[in-house]
């Protein structure tokens, strides 16, 4: 079962992105759709895949890096997905896939029948770690979209317009999207910050114990509130505001990685 959600997860994203990098060359709606429909099914495959991975740990796959960067790829192709559906516009899909099928591969890498017994299991629990990555998973797809509209914006001012960049969504809708994507990152990493201090509460009847994650999540926290205010503002918002956004992401990476690996120790993977 496990290699058949393998082949069939892998299959499905590759024909979605197929079909995505045919409609922004060729602009034909038909291969749009069968994009946005390869990619549903891909996520149908994927969280079988899952599945097949977290039934050793009787929960979410955060035990490990990969698992966590599987549940990340998953995550961000249900929050790319959303937003299509939300601002209509499928160009943006060709950009998007490639990451999304990368962080699934690279988390093939370790099986899930090598890992060990996870240290917190429980439905709170659970829930903050899928909210916190699918903060990570959103703030993620708003750095794409920053980078996209950076790169569209100094074609046009060059003159350099081919057919696949009309195709592209306009700055606006860019800035936009990138301002949903960051809305519900920001609702996810709240919400779910809240149920890690209700967990750890039932945990050591602490409400609040010092963990340099909670420094950092704050930071990022403050970093995306200040992006979305200044987006609003006509002084800012487009390509600074695009820049802002990418930086803030950077600030992500480091709690990812760093934090998690070196600082914290209740946040390995997560």
């Amino acid at each position: 079962m496990n290699h058949i959600a393998l082949i069939l997860t892998v299959a499905t994203y590759v024909l979605s992105l197929g079909f995505y990098v045919r409609y922004l060359s060729a602009g034909r709606e038909l291969t749009g759709r069968l994009g946005t429909l390869f990619l549903a099914l891909g996520l149908l495959a994927h969280y079988f895949a899952l599945l097949e991975r977290s039934r050793g740990l009787h929960t979410v796959p955060y035990h490990d890096l990969y698992g966590s960067m599987s549940l990340f790829g998953w995550l961000l192709a249900l929050t790319y997905l959303g937003l299509e559906l939300y601002h209509r516009q499928r160009s943006v899909g060709a950009f998007v896939l490639p990451f999304i099928l990368a962080f699934f591969v690279v988390s093939q890498l370790a099986p899930a029948d090598r890992l060990a017994a996870p240290p917190a299991k429980g439905v709170i629990f659970a829930l903050h770690v899928t909210l916190s990555i699918l903060a990570y998973a959103a703030f993620g797809l708003s750095c794409v979209l920053s980078v996209i509209y950076l790169g569209e914006q100094r074609l046009l001012r060059k003159h350099r317009v081919g057919d696949a960049v009309w195709r592209l969504p306009s700055l606006d809708i860019l800035d936009r999207m990138s301002q949903s994507s960051v809305l519900v990152g920001l609702i996810s990493i709240g919400i779910g910050t809240a149920l890690g201090f209700v967990w750890v509460d039932r945990l050591t009847g602490e409400v609040w114990h010092y963990d340099p994650k909670y420094v950092v999540t704050l930071l990022v926290l403050v970093a995306y509130v200040f992006y979305l205010r200044l987006a609003r503002n006509p002084s800012w918002r487009g390509a600074r505001a695009s820049q802002l956004c990418i930086f803030n992401f950077a600030i992500v990476i480091f709690s990812f990685t760093v934090v998690n690996l070196f600082f914290s120790h209740a946040h390995r993977y997560f």
